[in-house]
């Protein structure tokens, strides 16, 4: 996949199934966002069998049938959804048309998997955790960049581990290229995308919850702007904001769509994660004029300072978990709160950020 914008991030692991060809079956739909293909991706590595794809599109589904040839193109969302062998849809729908489709999914008594991010309004988080609590089914993120991403993957298990003590700070830069000429229309309507905040800032919240292990935390302040793109008013390409976790710990992150053209890849994403007894670096994506290939892991702690090369060496246990969840109704790969509680931070730092402007102060 090419990889030169992050619109078709599909990472591939090695097939570690966790049940039986049949048993999990799974269709696509709403393919608006190339990520779809690494949640897909992601699924079938651990053994579940994708059967039907749908999108209005007629051109976006030949080009996911030239990537997984043996599914069947649905001739409607109706089809997909009446169809009582598959367990959970995936999509990766316009950002603010993911919970209605998600909503629509649940009443059919499927899972529901979907793109990051989950929400663009509150009203949206209200009614998903509604539908959650009325229908039992589940409302997973594709929250890709811990996720999908085996430094990010290692960093939690380390963390577990007690390594770096108490998680106290979680930094996050999620920088990505703009690329503007390959994106769709939507990307630049704040009313469809949500705003940087609440798209690729979602990102960042997870990952601090996450990490630090919060319930819950509070958005103390946000920002956001537009320095280089006056072509396309509604875009925001920068943003950032600080969060304080209900058990004490910080967060700050920046996002931004500024990515220079020399740079070897989409985004030089990089987490740093400060405990009471020393701390870790991710280098997710790249390690910039040193190494070409992501997945670096930086340690410093009592023992000494350590760094390891985690590419094809972790692999992606989330979505195995994910097949066991919705098989047999527990929540070890990630908790429903856990979703919602991320993305209606998310939302809420959107919403109450400070729009940047020339000579603001």
């Amino acid at each position: 996949m090419d990889r030169s914008n992050g619109m078709l991030y599909a990472p591939v692991g090695k097939a570690q199934p966790v049940c039986k060809p049949g048993d999990f079956v799974f269709a696509a739909m709403s393919l608006e966002h190339g990520h779809i293909y690494g949640m897909c991706n992601g699924l079938i590595e651990a053994g579940a069998t994708l059967k039907w794809v749908y999108d209005s599109d007629p051109a976006k589904v030949a080009a996911f049938l030239e990537t997984y040839p043996g599914v069947t193109a649905a001739s409607s969302e109706a089809q997909v959804l009446e169809d009582a062998e598959v367990h959970l849809v995936a999509a990766a729908a316009i950002p603010s048309e993911r919970c209605e489709l998600g909503l629509k999914v649940m009443s059919h008594g499927k899972d529901y998997f979907t793109d990051k991010t989950p929400f663009t309004t509150l009203e949206q988080v209200s009614a998903a955790r509604a539908k959650a609590a009325e229908t039992g089914r589940k409302y997973m993120v594709y929250y890709s960049e811990r996720l999908h991403v085996e430094s990010a993957v290692h960093a939690g298990r380390l963390i577990q581990d007690g390594v770096i003590g108490r998680v106290v700070q979680v930094m996050g830069t999620g920088p990505h290229r703009l690329n503007a000429p390959s994106r769709p229309d939507w990307f630049f309507r704040h009313q469809q995308y949500g705003g940087i905040l609440c798209d690729i800032g979602s990102h960042q919240i997870e990952q601090f919850l996450f990490f630090a292990g919060c319930r819950d935390a509070k958005v103390l302040s946000s920002k956001v702007g537009n320095y280089a793109n006056p072509a396309y008013p509604e875009l925001e390409d920068f943003g950032d904001a600080t969060l304080l976790g209900d058990n004490g710990a910080t967060n700050y992150f920046r996002v931004d769509w500024l990515t220079p053209g020399g740079l070897g890849t989409w985004g030089d994403g990089r987490t740093v994660i400060l405990g009471t007894d020393g701390y870790i670096e991710l280098r997710k994506y790249i390690d910039i004029a040193r190494h070409p290939q992501g997945d670096h892991l930086y340690l410093v702690n009592g023992e000494g300072e350590f760094h390891m090369e985690l590419q094809g060496k972790v692999g992606y246990p989330f979505f195995g978990e994910l097949i066991l969840d919705c098989l047999e109704r527990t929540e070890f790969a990630m908790s429903q709160e856990h979703a919602f509680k991320a993305g209606e931070l998310c939302v809420i730092a959107q919403n109450e950020a400070v729009r940047i402007q020339e000579n603001h102060i």
